[in-house]
């Protein structure tokens, strides 16, 4: 049975990736991995849709901070997809906590603090569909990577 190629994951490079200039380096990344962009945008988003983001977190002390950084500046939104999209894309991020990052990860090479750790990916498949349709409602695009044969088996 072939392997499920068609997985998405949502990354978003948060305000503090954006301005260090890190969202080529990060898009870069996940396309030398073999994944495929299927969307992208620069974004601002307002703080009600970011409420809706991390709704999951609502009750966390550290909430209102979290709103109010995601909040001061743009995000840049991405959507990949590819064999083991969600389980692969955390690996690339590495820890929340940067510091527990292995170096190699994008939060190993460049965040600090768990506060700023450059990225946010989806933590599973039913949480990626979520983001993507609270990110992305106009869709995502669908085509064929010229060097899919050569990715995948």
């Amino acid at each position: 049975m072939a392997p499920n190629v068609s997985e998405r994951t949502y990354i978003m490079v948060k305000p503090d990736g954006v301005d260090r200039g890190l969202i080529g380096e990060i898009l870069s990344r996940f396309e030398k991995r073999g994944f495929k962009l299927i969307a992208s945008k620069l974004a601002l988003p307002s703080k009600e849709h970011l409420e809706k983001h991390y709704a999951d977190l609502k009750e966390r002390s550290f909430f209102p901070d979290l709103i109010r950084y995601m909040h001061s500046g743009p995000v840049f939104c991405m959507v990949f997809e590819g064999l083991d999209a969600v389980k692969t894309g955390r690996a690339m991020l590495g820890a929340t906590n940067p510091l527990a990052s292995a170096p190699g990860t994008i939060r190993g090479d460049f965040a600090l603090a768990t506060g700023r750790n450059i990225c946010h990916g989806s933590d599973s498949v039913e949480n990626a569909e979520k983001e993507i349709a609270l990110w992305f409602p106009e869709g995502t695009l669908q085509y064929k990577l010229s060097q899919a044969a050569m990715i995948y088996e």
